[in-house]
């Protein structure tokens, strides 16, 4: 089962199509192929089992936000986990999260955890704000409004600029990641006008170095580039 999984934050039902395909999402089969051939596998009946243990255990995190994008794959009986973390608690949490797996060999955790970045926590809050009041893609984000909007009054980490310790909740169907002023947009969504007009939205924040749409149309044979 060389196959690649993508994993979305805490979900609600405001979208529910969008919803199962960010958080079960196969792409890019066979990127986890390297250089010894891995343990034979399992059946493909407990390979379901397990990723739909994985999909529970990490889909219930409260840590994952929208600021986050992670994906899973296996190699053999090893389950090994990529993707962004914007927090080091979002790597350990998941780490934590996926030990004791009935069938499982091993966690190869190679979360990349993003630096800490005052510049990079105020572009977070401003492509948030530009990508989600847009009127076409409300309708992907659970708060339906601004990052002050859903700060259910403020906490002092967001007064404080600290977006990336106090991020919006609920489901969001367009993840943005950041790193060094360089933005990357991943998840699904309906159309590709909708993932054009997301790119545009990030394009327009100052500040911004650079845009990466990796947004899947949902439907498309087209999919995202591994990270």
């Amino acid at each position: 089962m060389n196959a690649q999984y993508a994993l979305s934050g805490v979900t609600r039902r405001t979208l529910q199509v969008l919803v199962a395909a960010v958080i079960f999402r196969l792409a890019a089969p066979s990127v986890l192929a390297q250089g010894q051939a891995p343990s034979p596998t399992w059946s493909q009946e407990d390979g379901l089992r397990i990723v739909k243990e994985i999909q529970k255990r990490v889909g219930s995190l409260t840590t994952l936000s929208v600021f986050d994008w992670i994906t899973f794959g296996f190699h053999g009986k090893t389950v090994v986990v990529r993707g962004y973390a914007s927090r080091p608690i979002v790597k350990s949490d998941i780490g934590n999260a996926l030990k004791g797996l009935p069938g499982v060999e091993s966690i190869d955790n190679q979360i990349e955890v993003l630096p800490t970045s005052n510049s990079d926590d105020r572009t977070r809050a401003a492509v948030y704000n530009s990508i989600y009041t847009q009127a076409s893609l409300r309708k992907y984000n659970a708060n339906q409004g601004t990052v002050g909007q859903a700060s259910m009054g403020g906490s002092v980490a967001r007064r404080a600029g600290g977006i990336t310790n106090d991020p919006p909740r609920g489901f969001h169907a367009i993840h943005i990641i950041v790193k060094n002023g360089n933005v990357s947009l991943w998840g699904d969504v309906l159309n590709e006008g909708d993932a054009a007009i997301a790119a545009m939205q990030a394009n327009t924040v100052f500040g911004v170095f650079s845009v990466d749409n990796n947004l899947a149309v949902e439907g498309s044979k087209t999919k995202p580039k591994e990270k």
